[in-house]
């Protein structure tokens, strides 16, 4: 099992960088024409993403529970490199907040900027904290979502951290009620990883924590939502 899982993995690594090959230079083409063919072209790859981890890998994705599309905030488990290329599959093209560095990355940032990614600064200032309002609003005013990972970076199944600063803020800023979304991801695709194996990968669509809460309930409510599918020990702190 394992030589046919490693077997598996491989095949999935080369077909998935050569893939996303030319979908990125599908992306540079067409964004020098129109927005919106970046759009397009990221939605097709993480479509081709899905059919790769479906039939190379094995893996089955499941949403348990009703999935509310409308003006939410999207908070979500972040285990693997599975969901950030996958929310494009969940969602209508979503604006997705990403870490201000990574968007800073030469060639790769240029296209998440106009594809729509939302920079996140951990220290930000009145201005920043203004400006990722309007992009945040902005977005909502498209129809698309917005989503972002409360952790700040990938971490194990069954580990549940604190959640970053950058949720509360958001949270009062926007106004908008939050559907968190747990995943276990990692179980099948552990980060830093080579080898993936086959199995489920499940959402769990978690309670619609509405607005006007104080942030720390807020917190509260988000944190056991998106780690619902963790053991009941990692919520513990055990």
């Amino acid at each position: 099992m394992t030589l046919f899982t490693a077997l598996r993995s491989l095949v999935f690594m080369l077909a998935f960088y050569v893939g996303t090959a030319f979908f990125v230079l599908a992306a540079v083409i067409g964004g020098m024409f129109k927005p919106a063919h970046v759009q397009s072209a990221a939605t097709g790859w993480s479509r081709f993403h899905r059919l790769c981890v479906r039939w190379i890998l094995g893996q089955r994705i499941v949403v348990d529970g009703d999935l509310p599309i409308g003006p939410y905030l999207y908070i979500i488990k972040h285990e693997s490199m599975f969901e950030t290329i996958d929310l494009l599959c969940l969602f209508d093209r979503p604006v997705i907040g990403a870490k201000r560095e990574l968007l800073d990355i030469p060639f790769w940032g240029g296209i998440a900027r106009r594809y729509g990614l939302i920079p996140i600064e951990r220290t930000a200032g009145a201005s920043a904290l203004r400006s990722l309002r309007a992009s945040a609003k902005d977005a909502v005013a498209q129809g698309r979502a917005v989503c972002l990972f409360p952790e700040g970076t990938r971490v194990p199944h069954g580990e549940a951290p604190p959640l970053k600063s950058g949720f509360a803020g958001l949270y009062s800023l926007l106004g908008l009620p939050v559907v968190p979304i747990a995943i276990d991801s990692g179980v099948v695709s552990p980060r830093g990883k080579f080898l993936k194996r086959p199995g489920t990968i499940t959402y769990k669509v978690g309670e619609i924590v509405p607005t006007g809460l104080d942030r720390k309930e807020a917190e509260v409510r988000v944190h056991a939502a998106i780690n619902a599918l963790n053991p009941e020990s990692a919520l513990n702190g055990q």
